[in-house]
């Protein structure tokens, strides 16, 4: 069966749910692009004072705190620790980046 073979209300419906789903999504790399942002002007800061890329004890916080809030979103707490190891993980990818380009020179100035 296609969508195409489905009652009209429901066909209505279905439609509905995924132009809320496309809002959703839209929202979410929206705010991540912000999120982004930020983590892009912390990499700045760390690489002009030379702290390390990646923060060990804050990653860990965040982590339980994100479980925290996904359980009480209802959402499954394992998947939203695998969201956030991702995201964490390309964070302190542009945080090298950012370190090294600081490091030889390369960097954009007040980026």
């Amino acid at each position: 069966m296609t969508t195409s073979d489905i009652d009209e209300s429901v066909r209505a419906e279905l439609n509905q749910l995924r132009q809320s789903i496309d809002n959703i999504d839209a929202a979410v790399v929206h705010m991540l692009a912000e999120r982004f942002k930020c983590t892009q002007q912390v990499g700045h800061l760390k690489a002009a004072h030379h702290l390390p890329p990646a923060d060990p004890d804050r990653e860990s916080r965040q982590i339980a705190r994100l479980r925290q809030l996904a359980e009480s979103a209802h959402l499954d707490p394992a998947f939203a620790e695998k969201l956030l190891n991702f995201i964490v993980a390309e964070v302190i990818r542009h945080h090298e980046r950012i370190a090294d380009e600081s490091a030889n020179g390369t960097g954009a100035a007040g980026a």
